[in-house]
C-alpha cells in the first residue's frame, strides 16, 4: 500500500511528479474574480487571461451539479481533528473532468459547483475546516466523522511529491490500514481542488480490483488531509523487484486478468486512470490485486471535445501520443500502460525504461516500429515535428519476445500498438485467447504469501546498499 499516492524518486517518475506540480502552479497564473451568486446552489467564475503566459495545463474542478443539503450529522469530537467515515450507501455520487486552458486556450467563463450556505455551515459545525468546504464542498458531502483518536499511527511506508503513506490500526476493529497524508501549501485553493477531484473519482468506483477509500482525516489547524485505505501488503513492482519472487505463467495470468477487470470498471464509470505502473497495482496477501492511486485519473466522455492535458502517466509507461502532445485521447491510453505490464511480468524487468522524453519516444520506435505516412497524416499533434525520425524503424516486439507464450504474445503486440484505435479495450483483452487458453489463471488464493513487498521498501533498500 506503500504506493496508494506516493510517487518514487526514480527518473522514471521525474516528469509525472514535476507536471503535477506545473499543473497545480499554472492554473494559479489565472486570476479568478467570482461574482455574486445567481442562485443559492451556482456561483459564477470569470476567468481572465493572464498577460504573461498561457495556460499549459487546466485547473480541474467537479462538474457543474445542484446539491441538496442534509441533515447536520452527529459528531464526535476531539477538538483538533476529525475523521469521516465512508458514507451509508445511497450518498450521491459525482465526478470530475478536465477544464480549458490548453496550449495557449484560455475558457472566459467556468462554473464551479457550490454548496448551498445551510450545508456549508453544517459541514463547518461537523468539523470540516472552512479551507476545505469553500473549495471541496461537493467531495465530502454526506461523509460522517469519527475522532482522531480511534487511528494509531505505526510507520511510514510510501513517499511522494505532494504526500506520506503510513500503515496505521483502527483502534475500533483492530484492523490494520493505510493513511495517506496530503499536504497543501498555504491552503492554496487549486491544491485542495486537485485532491477534491481524486476524492469525487474514489466515490465514483466501487469494485473487488480497486482501492476504495474508507474514510478521510482532516485537521482545522495543520492543513493537512488523509485519505484512509485498506491495507495491502504488496505492489507488483516491490513483488517483481524481489529476487526470491518468480511468477509462472498462471499467476501472471490472474494478477493481469485482476488488472483488466479493474480497469474495466473505471473506464465503465467514465474514468481514465492516468498512471497504471506496477507500484500503482497493489496486492493483499490475499492474491487480491486492487488498482490503486487515482492522483492523475479523470473522468472523461466518448465523444467529448473538452481537451485533456498530456503531462500524465509515469515515463516508461507512457503512450507515444502523449509523448506527441495529444490533448484528445481516451481509454487507449491506460491500455498502452497495460501492455507495458503485462510484458514487464514476463521479462522479469520493465520494458521501456527511457530517461527523458526523447529517449523514451527512441525506445518507443525502435520497439514498436515507426508510425506510418498514414498515422502522421491522420494525426495533428502538437510534437509531432520534433520527434519525427528520419530512420525508420521496423517492429521488433515478436523478435524482442520470442519467449513469451504465444497468447501472451499477441497481447501484448495489440496493447503496444502505435494507433490508439488499435489496442482494443479492457473488456477485449478480458476476451482475448491469452486467459482462455490454458494454463488458465489461477485463482487468487492459491497464490504464494510473500514477505511484505513495496517499491518503496525495495528503493530504501537499495539506498541502504549504496551506502
Amino acid at each position: 500500500m506503500g504506493c496508494i499516492c506516493s510517487k518514487g524518486t526514480d527518473e522514471q517518475d521525474y516528469v509525472v511528479e514535476n507536471e503535477k506540480e506545473k499543473e497545480i502552479k499554472e492554473v494559479n497564473k489565472v486570476s479568478v474574480q467570482v461574482t455574486p451568486p445567481l442562485k443559492m446552489d451556482e456561483v459564477k467564475v470569470v476567468v481572465n487571461s493572464n498577460p504573461e503566459g498561457s495556460l499549459h495545463s487546466r485547473s480541474k474542478t467537479s462538474l457543474e451539479s445542484r446539491v441538496n443539503p442534509v441533515p447536520a450529522p452527529v459528531i464526535e469530537d476531539n477538538g483538533k481533528t476529525r475523521i469521516i467515515e465512508r458514507p451509508k450507501p445511497g450518498h450521491q455520487r459525482r465526478s470530475t473532468m478536465d477544464l480549458g486552458g490548453v496550449n495557449g486556450t484560455q475558457p472566459t467563463m467556468s462554473r464551479i459547483p457550490s454548496m448551498t450556505h445551510g450545508t456549508k455551515g453544517e459541514q463547518v459545525a461537523a468539523g470540516w475546516p472552512s479551507w476545505l468546504t469553500s473549495v471541496a464542498g461537493e467531495a465530502i458531502q454526506g461523509w460522517t466523522p469519527r475522532s482522531a483518536d480511534s487511528y494509531e499511527k505505526l510507520c511510514k511506508i510510501g513517499q511522494g511529491t505532494y504526500s506520506s503513506v503510513y500503515r496505521a490500526r483502527d483502534l475500533k476493529t483492530d484492523q490494520i490500514v493505510a493513511m495517506k497524508k496530503v499536504r497543501f501549501v498555504n491552503m492554496d485553493p487549486e491544491s485542495v481542488r486537485f485532491m477534491a477531484r481524486e476524492i469525487c473519482i474514489l466515490r465514483k468506483l466501487d469494485h473487488p480490483n480497486v482501492m476504495k477509500l474508507e474514510a478521510l482525516v482532516t485537521s482545522r489547524i495543520s492543513g493537512s488531509l488523509y485519505l484512509v485505505f485498506e491495507y495491502m501488503e504488496h505492489d507488483l513492482a516491490g513483488l517483481l523487484a524481489s529476487p526470491k519472487v518468480k511468477f509462472t505463467e498462471s499467476q501472471i495470468k490472474c494478477y493481469m486478468k485482476q488488472m483488466f477487470l479493474g480497469l474495466e470498471h473505471c473506464h465503465s464509470r467514465g474514468i481514465l486512470h492516468r498512471d497504471i505502473k506496477g507500484s500503482n497495482l497493489l496486492v493483499d496477501n490475499k492474491g487480491v490485486l486492487k488498482i490503486g492511486d487515482f492522483g492523475l485519473a479523470t473522468s472523461f466522455e466518448p465523444e467529448q471535445t473538452q481537451p485533456l492535458t498530456s503531462r500524465v502517466v509515469t515515463l516508461w509507461y507512457r503512450p507515444p501520443e502523449l509523448l506527441l502532445g495529444a490533448t484528445e485521447y481516451g481509454v487507449a491510453i491506460d491500455m498502452w500502460s497495460a501492455g507495458c505490464i503485462v510484458a514487464e511480468l514476463f521479462a522479469g524487468k520493465p520494458i521501456m525504461p527511457g530517461r527523458t522524453e526523447v529517449e523514451q519516444m527512441h525506445k518507443i520506435f525502435k520497439l514498436c516500429g515507426s508510425p506510418t505516412e498514414d498515422f502522421w497524416r491522420k494525426t495533428v499533434l502538437p510534437h509531432a515535428t520534433s520527434f519525427k525520425s528520419q530512420n525508420i524503424y521496423k517492429r521488433r516486439v515478436s523478435d524482442t519476445f520470442k519467449d513469451f507464450p504465444s497468447s501472451a504474445l499477441a497481447l501484448v503486440e495489440k496493447l503496444l500498438s502505435i494507433d490508439p484505435d488499435e489496442r482494443g479495450t479492457a473488456s477485449s483483452a478480458l476476451e482475448s485467447q491469452f486467459f482462455t487458453s490454458n494454463p488458465l489463471p489461477c485463482d487468487p488464493s492459491s497464490l504464494p504469501k510473500y514477505p511484505p513487498s513495496k517499491e518503496f521498501e525495495v528503493k530504501i533498500r537499495e539506498e541502504e546498499a549504496r551506502r
